[in-house]
Protein backbone atom coordinates (compact mmCIF):
# COMPACT_ATOMS: atom_id res chain seq x y z
CA UNK A 1 0.00 0.00 0.00
CA UNK A 2 1.39 3.40 -1.04
CA UNK A 3 0.69 6.44 1.12
CA UNK A 4 0.82 10.02 -0.11
CA UNK A 5 0.72 12.76 2.54
CA UNK A 6 -0.28 16.26 1.45
CA UNK A 7 0.68 19.20 3.69
CA UNK A 8 -2.43 20.82 5.13
CA UNK A 9 -3.60 24.01 3.39
CA UNK A 10 -1.13 23.39 0.59
CA UNK A 11 -2.06 25.75 -2.25
CA UNK A 12 -1.49 24.45 -5.76
CA UNK A 13 1.30 26.34 -7.49
CA UNK A 14 0.00 28.30 -10.52
CA UNK A 15 0.14 26.16 -13.67
CA UNK A 16 1.71 23.17 -11.91
CA UNK A 17 -1.52 21.36 -10.95
CA UNK A 18 -3.79 22.16 -13.85
CA UNK A 19 -6.59 19.80 -14.92
CA UNK A 20 -4.98 20.08 -18.37
CA UNK A 21 -2.25 17.70 -17.18
CA UNK A 22 -4.74 14.88 -16.65
CA UNK A 23 -5.45 12.22 -19.30
CA UNK A 24 -9.05 13.35 -19.88
CA UNK A 25 -11.00 13.51 -23.16
CA UNK A 26 -11.15 16.84 -25.05
CA UNK A 27 -14.90 17.01 -24.29
CA UNK A 28 -14.25 16.64 -20.55
CA UNK A 29 -11.43 19.21 -20.66
CA UNK A 30 -13.82 21.63 -22.36
CA UNK A 31 -16.50 21.00 -19.69
CA UNK A 32 -13.95 21.69 -16.93
CA UNK A 33 -12.99 24.96 -18.65
CA UNK A 34 -16.67 25.98 -18.89
CA UNK A 35 -17.17 25.18 -15.20
CA UNK A 36 -13.99 27.17 -14.44
CA UNK A 37 -12.26 24.14 -12.98
CA UNK A 38 -8.73 25.36 -13.66
CA UNK A 39 -6.40 24.39 -10.80
CA UNK A 40 -6.82 21.18 -8.83
CA UNK A 41 -7.32 21.25 -5.07
CA UNK A 42 -4.68 19.31 -3.05
CA UNK A 43 -6.89 16.22 -2.72
CA UNK A 44 -7.67 16.28 -6.47
CA UNK A 45 -4.00 16.71 -7.43
CA UNK A 46 -2.96 13.73 -5.27
CA UNK A 47 -5.84 11.35 -5.97
CA UNK A 48 -6.89 11.94 -9.59
CA UNK A 49 -3.71 10.58 -11.28
CA UNK A 50 -3.99 7.42 -9.15
CA UNK A 51 -7.73 6.95 -9.67
CA UNK A 52 -7.49 7.64 -13.42
CA UNK A 53 -4.72 5.00 -13.61
CA UNK A 54 -7.23 2.48 -12.22
CA UNK A 55 -5.96 2.09 -8.65
CA UNK A 56 -8.23 1.48 -5.68
CA UNK A 57 -8.01 4.48 -3.39
CA UNK A 58 -8.44 5.54 0.25
CA UNK A 59 -8.55 9.33 0.38
CA UNK A 60 -8.83 11.32 3.58
CA UNK A 61 -10.81 14.40 2.60
CA UNK A 62 -13.64 16.41 4.08
CA UNK A 63 -16.63 18.16 2.52
CA UNK A 64 -15.53 21.25 0.60
CA UNK A 65 -12.14 19.84 -0.43
CA UNK A 66 -13.23 19.06 -4.00
CA UNK A 67 -13.57 15.32 -3.40
CA UNK A 68 -16.70 14.87 -5.57
CA UNK A 69 -14.73 15.75 -8.73
CA UNK A 70 -11.91 13.51 -7.45
CA UNK A 71 -14.16 10.44 -7.84
CA UNK A 72 -16.60 11.72 -10.50
CA UNK A 73 -13.93 12.29 -13.18
CA UNK A 74 -12.50 8.72 -13.01
CA UNK A 75 -15.92 7.06 -13.08
CA UNK A 76 -17.11 9.27 -16.00
CA UNK A 77 -13.89 8.56 -17.92
CA UNK A 78 -14.52 4.79 -17.76
CA UNK A 79 -18.23 5.04 -18.64
CA UNK A 80 -19.64 3.62 -21.87
CA UNK A 81 -22.70 5.81 -22.65
CA UNK A 82 -23.98 3.34 -25.27
CA UNK A 83 -24.31 0.54 -22.74
CA UNK A 84 -27.39 0.98 -20.56
CA UNK A 85 -26.23 -0.77 -17.40
CA UNK A 86 -25.28 0.55 -13.97
CA UNK A 87 -21.53 1.06 -14.37
CA UNK A 88 -20.89 3.23 -11.28
CA UNK A 89 -22.40 3.30 -7.79
CA UNK A 90 -21.80 6.05 -5.21
CA UNK A 91 -22.87 5.37 -1.60
CA UNK A 92 -23.53 8.45 0.59
CA UNK A 93 -24.60 8.71 4.26
CA UNK A 94 -27.59 11.05 3.73
CA UNK A 95 -30.17 11.97 1.12
CA UNK A 96 -28.94 15.58 1.13
CA UNK A 97 -25.38 14.56 0.27
CA UNK A 98 -26.57 12.04 -2.36
CA UNK A 99 -28.55 14.79 -4.10
CA UNK A 100 -25.55 17.17 -4.03
CA UNK A 101 -23.27 14.46 -5.46
CA UNK A 102 -25.78 13.61 -8.23
CA UNK A 103 -26.02 17.29 -9.15
CA UNK A 104 -22.23 17.67 -9.32
CA UNK A 105 -21.80 14.52 -11.45
CA UNK A 106 -24.51 15.82 -13.83
CA UNK A 107 -22.60 19.09 -14.22
CA UNK A 108 -19.37 17.25 -15.01
CA UNK A 109 -21.16 14.83 -17.39
CA UNK A 110 -22.94 17.47 -19.45
CA UNK A 111 -20.41 17.22 -22.29
CA UNK A 112 -21.16 13.49 -22.71
CA UNK A 113 -24.20 12.16 -24.54
CA UNK A 114 -27.19 10.83 -22.63
CA UNK A 115 -25.53 9.93 -19.33
CA UNK A 116 -28.37 8.83 -17.05
CA UNK A 117 -27.89 9.33 -13.30
CA UNK A 118 -30.45 8.11 -10.74
CA UNK A 119 -30.58 9.03 -7.05
CA UNK A 120 -31.93 6.28 -4.77
CA UNK A 121 -32.62 7.32 -1.17
CA UNK A 122 -35.11 6.49 1.55
CA UNK A 123 -37.96 8.83 2.48
CA UNK A 124 -39.67 8.39 -0.91
CA UNK A 125 -41.69 5.52 -2.34
CA UNK A 126 -39.97 2.68 -4.15
CA UNK A 127 -42.26 2.56 -7.22
CA UNK A 128 -40.96 5.63 -9.13
CA UNK A 129 -37.37 4.54 -8.39
CA UNK A 130 -38.05 1.04 -9.73
CA UNK A 131 -39.61 2.54 -12.87
CA UNK A 132 -36.51 4.72 -13.42
CA UNK A 133 -34.23 1.70 -13.03
CA UNK A 134 -36.31 -0.29 -15.54
CA UNK A 135 -35.57 2.41 -18.15
CA UNK A 136 -31.83 1.95 -17.54
CA UNK A 137 -29.15 4.04 -15.81
CA UNK A 138 -25.40 4.51 -16.07
CA UNK A 139 -24.72 5.89 -12.57
CA UNK A 140 -26.60 5.33 -9.31
CA UNK A 141 -26.07 7.56 -6.26
CA UNK A 142 -27.82 6.60 -3.03
CA UNK A 143 -27.91 5.77 0.65
CA UNK A 144 -26.90 2.24 1.79
CA UNK A 145 -30.30 1.19 3.15
CA UNK A 146 -32.25 2.08 0.01
CA UNK A 147 -29.62 0.59 -2.32
CA UNK A 148 -29.82 -2.60 -0.24
CA UNK A 149 -33.64 -2.61 -0.58
CA UNK A 150 -33.38 -2.45 -4.38
CA UNK A 151 -30.77 -5.23 -4.43
CA UNK A 152 -32.97 -7.47 -2.25
CA UNK A 153 -35.99 -6.88 -4.53
CA UNK A 154 -33.98 -7.43 -7.71
CA UNK A 155 -34.77 -3.96 -9.10
CA UNK A 156 -31.06 -3.00 -9.11
CA UNK A 157 -28.49 -5.09 -10.97
CA UNK A 158 -24.76 -4.44 -10.46
CA UNK A 159 -23.31 -7.08 -12.83
CA UNK A 160 -21.85 -4.38 -15.11
CA UNK A 161 -20.40 -2.22 -12.33
CA UNK A 162 -16.84 -0.97 -12.84
CA UNK A 163 -16.59 1.70 -10.08
CA UNK A 164 -17.82 1.67 -6.47
CA UNK A 165 -17.46 4.90 -4.47
CA UNK A 166 -17.89 5.13 -0.69
CA UNK A 167 -18.34 8.85 0.05
CA UNK A 168 -17.99 10.15 3.64
CA UNK A 169 -17.44 6.56 4.74
CA UNK A 170 -16.79 7.57 8.37
CA UNK A 171 -20.24 9.20 8.61
CA UNK A 172 -21.85 6.08 7.16
CA UNK A 173 -20.10 4.01 9.84
CA UNK A 174 -21.19 6.51 12.52
CA UNK A 175 -24.78 6.02 11.39
CA UNK A 176 -24.46 2.24 11.74
CA UNK A 177 -24.27 1.36 8.04
CA UNK A 178 -21.26 -1.01 8.21
CA UNK A 179 -23.31 -4.17 7.56
CA UNK A 180 -25.30 -2.46 4.78
CA UNK A 181 -22.07 -1.36 3.03
CA UNK A 182 -20.71 -4.91 3.31
CA UNK A 183 -23.95 -6.26 1.80
CA UNK A 184 -23.86 -3.80 -1.13
CA UNK A 185 -20.13 -4.31 -1.80
CA UNK A 186 -20.58 -8.09 -1.81
CA UNK A 187 -23.12 -7.68 -4.66
CA UNK A 188 -20.59 -5.78 -6.82
CA UNK A 189 -18.26 -7.58 -9.27
CA UNK A 190 -14.93 -8.40 -7.57
CA UNK A 191 -12.95 -6.91 -10.48
CA UNK A 192 -13.98 -3.30 -10.02
CA UNK A 193 -12.35 -0.09 -8.87
CA UNK A 194 -13.25 1.04 -5.34
CA UNK A 195 -12.71 4.64 -4.23
CA UNK A 196 -13.18 5.35 -0.51
CA UNK A 197 -13.37 8.93 0.78
CA UNK A 198 -13.45 9.71 4.50
CA UNK A 199 -12.71 12.77 6.67
CA UNK A 200 -11.39 10.62 9.52
CA UNK A 201 -9.91 7.12 9.73
CA UNK A 202 -11.73 5.06 12.42
CA UNK A 203 -11.17 1.30 12.80
CA UNK A 204 -14.18 0.51 10.63
CA UNK A 205 -12.52 2.15 7.61
CA UNK A 206 -9.53 -0.18 7.90
CA UNK A 207 -11.93 -3.16 8.13
CA UNK A 208 -13.77 -2.03 4.98
CA UNK A 209 -10.51 -1.42 3.13
CA UNK A 210 -9.16 -4.85 4.09
CA UNK A 211 -12.36 -6.55 2.97
CA UNK A 212 -13.16 -4.74 -0.27
CA UNK A 213 -10.20 -2.78 -1.66
CA UNK A 214 -7.42 -4.33 -3.76
CA UNK A 215 -3.93 -3.00 -2.96
CA UNK A 216 -5.28 0.51 -2.35
CA UNK A 217 -3.25 3.70 -2.63
CA UNK A 218 -3.75 6.01 0.37
CA UNK A 219 -3.89 9.79 0.11
CA UNK A 220 -4.00 11.79 3.35
CA UNK A 221 -4.24 15.51 3.90
CA UNK A 222 -1.71 15.95 6.71
CA UNK A 223 -3.05 17.43 9.93
CA UNK A 224 -1.73 20.89 10.68
CA UNK A 225 -0.45 21.81 14.16
CA UNK A 226 -1.51 18.46 15.56
CA UNK A 227 0.05 19.17 18.97
CA UNK A 228 -1.64 22.58 19.13
CA UNK A 229 -5.06 20.95 18.90
CA UNK A 230 -4.73 19.62 22.46
CA UNK A 231 -4.49 22.49 24.95
CA UNK A 232 -2.99 21.17 28.18
CA UNK A 233 -3.51 22.82 31.55
CA UNK A 234 -2.47 21.58 34.99
CA UNK A 235 -4.38 22.73 38.08
CA UNK A 236 -2.82 22.63 41.55
CA UNK A 237 -5.41 21.43 44.07
CA UNK A 238 -5.66 20.09 47.60
CA UNK A 239 -6.13 16.34 47.60
CA UNK A 240 -9.42 16.49 49.53
CA UNK A 241 -10.85 18.94 46.93
CA UNK A 242 -10.03 16.70 43.96
CA UNK A 243 -13.51 15.37 43.13
CA UNK A 244 -15.30 18.69 43.60
CA UNK A 245 -12.60 20.27 41.42
CA UNK A 246 -13.83 18.15 38.48
CA UNK A 247 -17.25 19.80 38.88
CA UNK A 248 -15.58 23.23 38.87
CA UNK A 249 -13.72 22.44 35.63
CA UNK A 250 -16.86 21.14 33.93
CA UNK A 251 -18.93 24.16 34.95
CA UNK A 252 -16.25 26.54 33.67
CA UNK A 253 -15.28 24.87 30.37
CA UNK A 254 -18.74 23.35 29.73
CA UNK A 255 -17.56 20.64 27.29
CA UNK A 256 -20.30 18.63 25.58
CA UNK A 257 -18.38 15.38 25.92
CA UNK A 258 -15.68 14.62 28.54
CA UNK A 259 -13.64 11.55 29.43
CA UNK A 260 -12.50 11.65 33.08
CA UNK A 261 -9.66 9.30 34.07
CA UNK A 262 -9.22 7.91 37.57
CA UNK A 263 -6.43 5.58 38.70
CA UNK A 264 -8.74 3.22 40.62
CA UNK A 265 -12.20 1.72 40.33
CA UNK A 266 -13.09 3.06 43.79
CA UNK A 267 -12.19 6.61 42.70
CA UNK A 268 -14.46 6.16 39.64
CA UNK A 269 -17.38 5.28 41.93
CA UNK A 270 -16.76 8.27 44.22
CA UNK A 271 -16.46 10.72 41.31
CA UNK A 272 -19.62 9.39 39.67
CA UNK A 273 -21.58 10.03 42.88
CA UNK A 274 -20.22 13.60 43.15
CA UNK A 275 -21.01 14.42 39.50
CA UNK A 276 -24.54 13.02 39.70
CA UNK A 277 -25.15 14.89 42.97
CA UNK A 278 -24.25 18.09 41.08
CA UNK A 279 -26.77 17.38 38.31
CA UNK A 280 -24.17 16.32 35.73
CA UNK A 281 -25.14 13.46 33.42
CA UNK A 282 -22.30 11.00 34.00
CA UNK A 283 -21.71 7.28 33.55
CA UNK A 284 -18.83 5.06 34.66
CA UNK A 285 -16.91 2.41 32.78
CA UNK A 286 -15.22 -0.20 34.95
CA UNK A 287 -14.30 -3.87 35.02
CA UNK A 288 -17.38 -4.96 36.98
CA UNK A 289 -19.78 -4.14 34.12
CA UNK A 290 -21.02 -7.06 32.02
CA UNK A 291 -20.75 -6.73 28.23
CA UNK A 292 -24.38 -5.64 27.75
CA UNK A 293 -24.09 -2.81 30.32
CA UNK A 294 -20.68 -1.78 28.94
CA UNK A 295 -22.13 -1.60 25.42
CA UNK A 296 -25.03 0.56 26.64
CA UNK A 297 -22.68 2.95 28.47
CA UNK A 298 -20.47 3.34 25.38
CA UNK A 299 -23.47 3.81 23.07
CA UNK A 300 -24.91 6.56 25.30
CA UNK A 301 -21.56 8.33 25.55
CA UNK A 302 -20.81 8.07 21.81
CA UNK A 303 -24.38 9.26 21.13
CA UNK A 304 -23.67 12.45 23.14
CA UNK A 305 -26.52 11.65 25.54
CA UNK A 306 -24.13 11.51 28.50
CA UNK A 307 -21.84 14.46 29.32
CA UNK A 308 -19.06 12.68 31.23
CA UNK A 309 -17.66 9.17 31.05
CA UNK A 310 -15.63 8.25 34.14
CA UNK A 311 -13.13 5.44 33.52
CA UNK A 312 -9.93 3.72 34.57
CA UNK A 313 -7.18 3.17 31.98
CA UNK A 314 -7.95 -0.58 31.85
CA UNK A 315 -11.69 -0.04 31.29
CA UNK A 316 -11.07 2.58 28.57
CA UNK A 317 -8.63 0.37 26.63
CA UNK A 318 -9.51 0.36 22.92
CA UNK A 319 -12.06 3.14 23.40
CA UNK A 320 -12.29 5.41 20.35
CA UNK A 321 -14.83 8.22 20.63
CA UNK A 322 -15.03 10.91 17.96
CA UNK A 323 -15.68 14.55 18.87
CA UNK A 324 -14.40 14.37 22.43
CA UNK A 325 -14.05 17.97 23.67
CA UNK A 326 -12.11 17.31 26.87
CA UNK A 327 -10.08 14.79 28.84
CA UNK A 328 -9.75 15.36 32.59
CA UNK A 329 -6.99 13.58 34.48
CA UNK A 330 -8.67 13.34 37.88
CA UNK A 331 -5.65 11.40 39.11
CA UNK A 332 -2.16 11.83 37.63
CA UNK A 333 -0.89 8.58 36.15
CA UNK A 334 2.64 7.43 37.14
CA UNK A 335 3.27 6.38 33.51
CA UNK A 336 4.16 9.20 31.03
CA UNK A 337 3.08 7.03 28.06
CA UNK A 338 -0.34 6.47 29.62
CA UNK A 339 -0.71 10.25 30.03
CA UNK A 340 -0.10 10.78 26.30
CA UNK A 341 -2.51 7.97 25.45
CA UNK A 342 -5.20 9.49 27.69
CA UNK A 343 -5.05 13.03 26.29
CA UNK A 344 -4.60 11.82 22.70
CA UNK A 345 -8.27 10.87 22.65
CA UNK A 346 -9.25 14.54 22.29
CA UNK A 347 -8.25 17.08 19.61
CA UNK A 348 -8.80 14.67 16.71
CA UNK A 349 -9.58 15.44 13.05
CA UNK A 350 -10.59 19.12 12.81
CA UNK A 351 -11.53 19.47 16.48
CA UNK A 352 -9.61 21.22 19.25
CA UNK A 353 -9.57 19.61 22.68
CA UNK A 354 -8.79 20.38 26.32
CA UNK A 355 -6.54 18.16 28.44
CA UNK A 356 -7.06 19.24 32.05
CA UNK A 357 -5.07 17.63 34.86
CA UNK A 358 -5.58 17.92 38.62
CA UNK A 359 -2.43 17.64 40.75
CA UNK A 360 -1.93 17.91 44.49
CA UNK A 361 1.56 18.68 45.90
CA UNK A 362 2.59 14.97 46.07
CA UNK A 363 1.59 14.60 42.37
CA UNK A 364 4.03 17.26 41.17
CA UNK A 365 6.94 14.85 40.82
CA UNK A 366 4.83 12.71 38.46
CA UNK A 367 3.85 15.81 36.45
CA UNK A 368 7.51 16.86 36.12
CA UNK A 369 8.42 13.37 34.88
CA UNK A 370 5.57 13.34 32.34
CA UNK A 371 6.64 16.77 31.02
CA UNK A 372 10.30 15.77 30.78
CA UNK A 373 9.64 12.47 28.98
CA UNK A 374 7.18 14.05 26.55
CA UNK A 375 9.12 17.28 26.01
CA UNK A 376 6.67 19.98 27.00
CA UNK A 377 6.55 22.78 29.54
CA UNK A 378 3.93 22.51 32.28
CA UNK A 379 1.30 25.26 32.26
CA UNK A 380 0.11 25.66 35.87
CA UNK A 381 -3.23 27.28 36.76
CA UNK A 382 -5.36 27.68 39.87
CA UNK A 383 -9.02 26.82 40.18
CA UNK A 384 -9.66 30.07 42.04
CA UNK A 385 -9.41 32.00 38.77
CA UNK A 386 -12.11 29.94 37.08
CA UNK A 387 -15.58 31.36 36.81
CA UNK A 388 -18.76 29.79 35.55
CA UNK A 389 -20.51 32.37 33.39
CA UNK A 390 -23.41 30.00 32.84
CA UNK A 391 -25.34 28.72 35.84
CA UNK A 392 -27.62 26.43 33.80
CA UNK A 393 -27.25 22.65 34.23
CA UNK A 394 -24.65 20.96 32.02
CA UNK A 395 -26.95 18.84 29.86
CA UNK A 396 -25.94 16.59 26.97
CA UNK A 397 -27.46 17.64 23.62
CA UNK A 398 -28.95 14.23 22.82
CA UNK A 399 -31.03 11.46 24.41
CA UNK A 400 -30.72 7.79 23.48
CA UNK A 401 -33.88 5.83 22.68
CA UNK A 402 -33.90 2.05 22.99
CA UNK A 403 -36.09 0.08 20.58
CA UNK A 404 -36.84 -3.57 21.33
CA UNK A 405 -35.85 -5.33 18.11
CA UNK A 406 -32.58 -5.51 16.21
CA UNK A 407 -30.73 -7.51 13.56
CA UNK A 408 -32.68 -10.69 14.34
CA UNK A 409 -35.86 -8.82 13.35
CA UNK A 410 -33.98 -7.57 10.23
CA UNK A 411 -34.12 -3.96 11.49
CA UNK A 412 -31.53 -1.73 9.80
CA UNK A 413 -30.38 1.86 10.48
CA UNK A 414 -32.32 3.05 7.42
CA UNK A 415 -35.55 1.61 8.89
CA UNK A 416 -35.09 3.54 12.16
CA UNK A 417 -34.12 6.73 10.32
CA UNK A 418 -37.08 6.32 7.94
CA UNK A 419 -39.55 5.82 10.82
CA UNK A 420 -38.36 9.00 12.54
CA UNK A 421 -38.12 11.21 9.44
CA UNK A 422 -41.16 9.73 7.68
CA UNK A 423 -44.31 9.00 9.65
CA UNK A 424 -42.98 10.54 12.92
CA UNK A 425 -42.18 13.78 11.06
CA UNK A 426 -38.75 14.70 12.48
CA UNK A 427 -35.88 16.10 10.39
CA UNK A 428 -32.63 14.25 9.61
CA UNK A 429 -30.74 16.96 11.52
CA UNK A 430 -32.61 16.04 14.74
CA UNK A 431 -31.40 12.43 14.57
CA UNK A 432 -27.92 11.34 15.69
CA UNK A 433 -26.08 8.02 15.71
CA UNK A 434 -27.93 4.75 15.19
CA UNK A 435 -26.66 1.44 16.62
CA UNK A 436 -28.25 -1.92 15.83
CA UNK A 437 -27.43 -4.96 17.95
CA UNK A 438 -28.87 -8.49 17.63
CA UNK A 439 -31.96 -7.81 19.73
CA UNK A 440 -31.99 -4.06 20.35
CA UNK A 441 -31.70 -0.82 18.37
CA UNK A 442 -30.48 2.49 19.76
CA UNK A 443 -30.96 5.92 18.22
CA UNK A 444 -29.81 9.33 19.45
CA UNK A 445 -32.28 12.19 19.08
CA UNK A 446 -32.11 15.84 20.10
CA UNK A 447 -33.00 16.28 23.76
CA UNK A 448 -35.85 18.67 22.92
CA UNK A 449 -37.74 16.04 20.88
CA UNK A 450 -36.89 12.91 22.89
CA UNK A 451 -40.19 12.49 24.77
CA UNK A 452 -42.22 13.17 21.62
CA UNK A 453 -40.02 10.78 19.60
CA UNK A 454 -40.73 7.99 22.14
CA UNK A 455 -44.46 8.72 21.89
CA UNK A 456 -44.59 8.84 18.06
CA UNK A 457 -42.36 5.80 17.52
CA UNK A 458 -44.37 3.85 20.09
CA UNK A 459 -47.64 4.83 18.39
CA UNK A 460 -46.33 4.04 14.89
CA UNK A 461 -44.72 1.07 13.20
CA UNK A 462 -41.22 -0.06 12.28
CA UNK A 463 -41.00 -2.41 9.28
CA UNK A 464 -44.79 -2.69 9.42
CA UNK A 465 -44.88 -3.81 13.06
CA UNK A 466 -45.53 -1.93 16.33
CA UNK A 467 -42.44 -1.60 18.55
CA UNK A 468 -41.65 -0.90 22.18
CA UNK A 469 -39.55 2.22 22.73
CA UNK A 470 -38.07 3.76 25.88
CA UNK A 471 -35.63 6.50 26.78
CA UNK A 472 -32.40 5.19 28.33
Amino acid sequence: MTEIHIPANEAPAPGSKSFRELPLSPAMQETLQQLEYLEMTPIQAASLPLALAGHDLIAQAKTGSGKTAAFALPLLTKLNPRWFAVQALVLCPTRELAEQVSQEIRRLARGQDNIKIITLCGGTTMRPQRASLEHGAHIVVGTPGRIMDHLERGSLQLDGLSTLVLDEADRMLDMGFFDDIVYVASHCPPRRQTLLFSATYPDGIARLAQQFLRDPQTVKLAEQHQSDKIRQRFYEIKHEERLQSVVTLLQHYRPTSTLAFCNTREQCRKLLAVLQANGIHALALHGELDQHDRDQVLIRFANRSCSVLVATDVAARGLDISRLEAVINVDITPDPEVHVHRIGRTGRADEDGWALSLASVPDKRRVANIAQVNGFEVEWHTLGNLQSNDSSPLLPPMETLQILGGRKEKIRPGDVLGALTGEAGFTREQIGKINITDQTSYVAVERSIAAEAVRRLGAGKLKGKPVKVRML
